[in-house]
């Protein structure tokens, strides 16, 4: 028997915000990998990139590109431990700053986005920064000891 039964209730602990922050940072990190990983199974794509160009962009693929890309890529790992631990203060305008940008910068990749998966895919990568922004913004305050 599991001792679940009358009288009894599951217990549900307090999760410290800085790892609620860190796990959404972390699903918006894995959700924009399977993006881009799935994103070379539409027609072309493979062919484009083999080619050196992204596709149906007509961007060269350049060292300066792919720097700019991995530094985009980088922002979801680094906010990762950075949530965990900078200060409190710190840790509250620097996830709502990162993440409001990381928003506007998901909203422009779907300008002429036409594949489903990835409208839907992004629309949920914002409702999970979109959440970090307002977990950072209602920070939990507490009472200062007074003397």
């Amino acid at each position: 028997m599991s001792g679940h039964g009358a009288g009894t209730t599951l217990e549900d602990p307090q999760v410290n915000i800085k790892l609620k922050i860190a796990g959404l940072w972390t699903a918006s990190m894995f959700l924009f990998i399977y993006v881009d990983y799935l994103g070379l199974f539409i027609p072309g794509v493979l062919e484009k990139m083999i080619e050196g160009e992204v596709a149906h962009t007509g961007i060269e693929v350049s060292q300066l590109f792919l720097l700019g890309v991995i530094i985009l890529m980088m922002v979801s790992a680094l906010m990762i431990p950075a949530s965990l631990m900078l200060s409190a203060r710190r840790n509250r305008w620097t996830n709502i700053i990162v993440g409001s940008l990381e928003i506007i910068v998901l909203l422009t990749g779907t300008i002429g986005e036409t594949w489903i998966y990835y409208l839907f895919a992004t629309a949920v990568e914002i409702a999970l920064i979109a959440t970090i922004v307002w977990l950072a913004w209602h920070w939990p305050e507490q009472e200062l000891a007074t003397q």
